[in-house]
């Protein structure tokens, strides 16, 4: 960390996704419309997740945690990326810089393996249902949920440890819209090869276990879901499953896309498009995925609507 006394770069500039005046102010009023569904949703699920005891299950206590990583996820990013498109100047702190990268990698590395926590709950719920109340207790939630949280610690530290060894001296010009590791360290004056390849299997270590995780767990469900005899049985086993492998598809895509590649096919606009996509707008995504297919969810904030009439009626 004394190292970082020692750069000649006092902050950097975020240089955001275009110059134009025109399309930031159009991109201002989409992400800042993007957003404040984003709060909106995720913490309306949570509190329906909270009020509703129907919905005081594993899946769902999960499904709350993702929401408050996604809530968390998207602050971290937005709101400096609204300053940026409204106002001229992009300066962003030294340790501003840091303390977003840092959060950003702990927030995304919880994520992945909150996924990978989710899709073992629907294994065993699919695969193993007569188990599921003595498999899925809440001491293995609890567990669960603390080793994504560490996981995430972890990795973010490690990667906060390589980045202080680094001395920035000449430019500070970030060709992003947020502090993302590749755009900074390709500003560093010091070799980063080594930070380079510390960070590289880090990060493709905590993808691909939790993605080994997610489709070993889906496989398994898969096969059980093919002995099913009926019809109606596969199709109500797939539905239970289909949201969250519909929202694992498009985070996992979006990551492996941006950051399991060399320097070499670093492509600034296509980088910055699905950085786009899973900082901004698959926070927005995840609550929807998760409410407009589920039975449970709908019938949970019916429930809640029809006590709130009825306590009004009774005063």
């Amino acid at each position: 960390m004394s190292r970082w006394n020692n750069t000649n770069v006092p902050d950097f500039i975020l240089m955001g996704l275009t110059d134009s005046g025109e399309i930031r102010v159009v991109l201002f009023m989409l992400f800042l419309l993007i957003y404040l569904i984003t709060v909106l949703e995720n913490v309306g699920m949570i509190l329906l997740i909270c009020l509703d005891h129907q919905l005081h299950t594993p899946m769902y206590f999960f499904l709350t945690q993702l929401s408050f990583l996604d809530l968390s996820y998207s602050t971290v990013i937005t709101p400096k990326t609204l300053e940026n498109l409204l106002t001229s100047t992009k300066n962003i702190s030294f340790m501003g810089c840091f303390a977003q990268m840092y959060f950003f990698v702990f927030l995304g590395a919880a994520e992945c393996f909150l996924l990978s926590s989710m899709a073992y709950d629907r294994y065993v719920a699919i695969c193993r249902p007569l188990h599921y109340p003595v498999i899925m207790s809440t001491r293995l939630c609890c567990a669960l949920l603390f080793g994504s949280y560490l996981i995430g610690f972890m990795d973010s530290s490690v990667n906060l440890l390589c980045m202080s060894r680094l001395h920035f001296c000449d430019s500070n010009v970030i060709h992003h819209f947020f502090c993302d590791i590749p755009p900074v360290l390709s500003l560093s004056c010091t070799d980063i090869y080594d930070t380079q390849i510390i960070i590289f299997i880090f990060a493709g270590c905590t993808l691909m276990v939790s993605l080994i995780t997610i489709s070993v767990s889906y496989v398994s469900i898969l096969y059980t879901i093919l002995k099913i005899n009926s019809t109606s049985g596969k199709q109500k086993a797939f539905s239970t499953c289909a949201s969250h492998l519909l929202g694992v598809t498009i985070f996992y895509d979006t990551m492996i896309f941006t950051y399991l590649k060399t320097n070499k096919s670093y492509s600034l606009g296509k980088d910055q498009v699905a950085s786009v996509l899973y900082t901004i707008v698959i926070p927005m995504l995840n609550p929807l995925i998760y409410s407009l297919r589920n039975k449970e969810v709908k019938n949970a904030l019916i429930r809640i609507i029809q006590k709130r009439e009825g306590s009004r009626q009774l005063k």
